[in-house]
């Protein structure tokens, strides 16, 4: 298992048409686009994916169009397959490896949570081992699973039970944790951050590379700060980050996933309105969006 998740990987958004069902004819578009702004892979039906308001049908189909979509170029595809339902988790795992897919993730079981770190590997183990052959990432989203068990000893413990462990996704603000997980099994593990407004401090810690929804339709804020990050130019490093704070601050006041499918449509990559329980941004908000993106500065700071 020598896959590394490096540079910046675009949590993609699942795109549906003006009714909410699933639109595939956009997915070569957004492949395209990413392509374009330097994204180096894709991590398909994740929380920016809506995972949990799709069906299981809707997830395989949205695998495929992906594998396919990116077959060709550069671009590699981690697909989700985290569910309340192993048995599901296990399907989509295993459809990944036959599509294709570069590698495979799952976030912890939700509903009913594992209450040890043995259950948590335990459920990681279980959906591992339907894709043996991928490297398989666990999902570390406290905020959203509610679960908060320490995912360094996810990593050290799980090696002995999952083989083609290869990591975390580090999408949790304790930067402590981040560093033990950096550090667990002597530093085997690949451990990609995933708090796009928080970037540069996970870059100072020793972050390769990056998962996050922003990078979607701002990669081009991130490419220059990791590139003063490398060469030691903390301030314009900071400028960047500062950058990336100050959009998600505007996204999230208009309700961040609305907010964000609607910035893919300015940018000309139309991924349509969120599914309920996220409420759509409307007409009237949108050009609010849009008008506050242009005095933040935005559309310069992205233009390719």
């Amino acid at each position: 298992m020598t896959f590394r998740i490096t540079g910046l990987v675009a949590a993609t958004h699942t795109p549906f048409d003006r009714d909410g069902g699933l639109d595939l004819d956009r997915v070569e578009k957004q492949a395209e686009h990413l392509v374009r702004t330097g994204v180096r892979a894709a991590f398909v039906a994740g929380s920016t994916g809506e995972c949990h308001s799709l069906a299981l049908t809707e997830r395989l189909a949205l695998t495929e169009r992906w594998v396919a979509a990116a077959r060709g170029t550069d671009l590699r595809v981690v697909v989700h397959v985290g569910s309340n339902c192993l048995a599901d988790s296990r399907e989509l795992a295993a459809h990944a490896a036959r599509t294709g897919a570069t590698a495979v993730s799952a976030l912890s079981p939700s509903y009913f949570k594992p209450r040890t770190t043995d259950d948590l590997i335990a459920c990681c183990a279980s959906v591992a081992a339907a894709a043996p052959g991928l490297p398989f990432y666990f999902y570390d989203i406290p905020s959203m699973t509610g679960v908060s068990l320490p995912t360094a000893e996810v990593l050290e413990r799980g090696a002995e039970r999952i083989p083609n462990l290869a990591g975390a996704k580090f999408t949790n603000a304790d930067l402590m944790g981040f560093q033990l997980c950096l550090n667990a099994a002597g530093g085997r593990f690949d451990v990609p951050w995933g708090t796009d407004e928080a970037l540069l401090a996970a870059v100072a810690l020793g972050a390769k590379g990056a998962v996050g929804s922003t990078y979607n339709f701002a990669a081009p804020i991130y490419h220059p700060l990791l590139e003063a990050a490398g060469r030691g130019d903390l301030a314009a490093a900071r400028e960047h980050q500062f950058r990336s704070v100050r959009l998600v601050q505007v996204l999230a006041g208009h309700g961040f996933m609305a907010a964000a499918k609607a910035v893919m449509g300015m940018l000309g990559v139309p991924v349509g309105p969120p599914r309920l329980p996220h409420a759509p941004l409307g007409e009237e908000r949108a050009r609010r969006l849009e008008s506050e993106l242009a005095e933040l500065g935005f559309f310069d700071w992205v233009r390719v």
